[in-house]
């Protein structure tokens, strides 16, 4: 029988257990990652059916992974599986290219509907996440996650291939995006959203 494979991404390994444990007795599950990048990498080997991936990764996060997979392989489902619960991840997870967007709070039984339901090509939106939140590009999600881990702003401009001018600027539209004054304050918001 050919089961649907399944990959998972995860900075928490007791996550990546559970969800092993939920859908091995119907799916075959066909790796666990734990980073961004890693799962990328795993992806583009595996080839999986569905993956289920988290927001907040290190090297990488969940919504610049899912961006990359869209592109490489455009017929893997992506369901989000995350802490967060703001309109604002739940926008910037569709604009990767999401099928579905679950919260970890759930139960065994809304993560297996919501697995269910975008792998029969059907849109999934956990109960009670609605209205919109402050939209940040691609790029400025990069920014902030990268200030917010302590990078200078030479250390950002090299890790994304762009001028420190550049880096500069995003800062500034985050700041005004999002009402915040300072360095700091970027900081404690990325803190708060979970992007580190």
């Amino acid at each position: 029988m050919n089961r649907t494979r399944i990959l998972l991404a995860d900075d928490h390994a007791l996550m990546l257990d559970g969800f092993t444990n939920l859908l091995e007795p119907k799916y075959r599950v066909v790796g666990a990652v734990e980073d961004g990048r890693a799962l990328v990498e795993a992806a583009i080997r595996l080839q999986p059916h569905l993956i289920i991936l988290d927001i907040t990764m290190p090297v990488m996060n969940g919504i610049d992974a899912a961006r990359e997979i869209r592109k490489r392989l455009p017929q893997s489902k992506l369901l989000f599986v995350t802490m967060h619960a703001s309109p604002m991840y739940l926008n910037a997870a569709f604009d990767a290219g999401a099928d579905g967007y679950a919260v970890k709070s759930s139960g065994r039984g809304e993560i297996l509907s919501a697995v269910e339901a975008v792998l029969a090509g059907n849109r999934y939106i956990a109960p009670g996440i609605a209205g919109d939140g402050p939209t940040l590009s691609p790029r400025e999600r990069q920014i902030l996650q990268l200030t917010a881990e302590g990078k200078s702003r030479k250390e950002v401009a090299f890790a994304l291939s762009i001028s420190e001018k550049t880096v500069a600027f995003h800062k500034e539209n985050l700041k005004r995006k999002l009402g915040l004054r300072t360095t700091a304050q970027l900081t404690r918001y990325a803190l708060d959203q979970g992007l580190i």
